[in-house]
């Protein structure tokens, strides 16, 4: 089964983005392009250039590609900046756990030691009062 948005992809924010050639890198069947509200400075989104909205829904070779565009990007940010100490790389599926586009996106979020108080817990935060344990 394929799955995709609901929404026409002619009027996907991302389709139209990868059509635009904004990508900031890309890698055979994905591209990057900067993450329109940043949580941290860098962040970057990992997209499909096909529509799918569902992440676990990416064929073997968006898969792959993904991985790699990741691991190159992460080189770059840690080149480029030296004061990346860390990352946080996620998937949102669905409406209820955050994702706003419906059109599937890996974010690449770099970290910096005291950009958070306390940083224990990492993700587990995406549920108010679990991040501590």
């Amino acid at each position: 089964m394929t799955q995709t948005s609901g929404d026409n992809p002619s009027d996907c924010l991302f389709c139209r983005w990868v059509a635009q050639g904004k990508a900031v890198a890309e890698c055979g069947t994905v591209a990057a392009f900067n993450d329109g509200f940043p949580v941290t400075p860098g962040h970057l989104l990992i997209v499909p250039k096909r529509h799918v909205a569902d992440g676990l829904y990416l064929n073997r070779q968006e898969i792959r590609d993904s991985e790699e565009l990741t691991r190159l990007l992460v080189e770059q940010i840690r080149r480029d900046d030296p004061g990346v100490t860390g990352f946080n790389i996620g998937i949102n599926i669905g409406q209820s756990a955050g994702q706003t586009v419906m059109h599937a996106h890996i974010h690449l979020i770099p970290r910096r030691d005291g950009d958070t108080d306390d940083p224990k817990g990492g993700v587990r935060g995406v549920i108010k009062g679990k991040r501590g344990y």
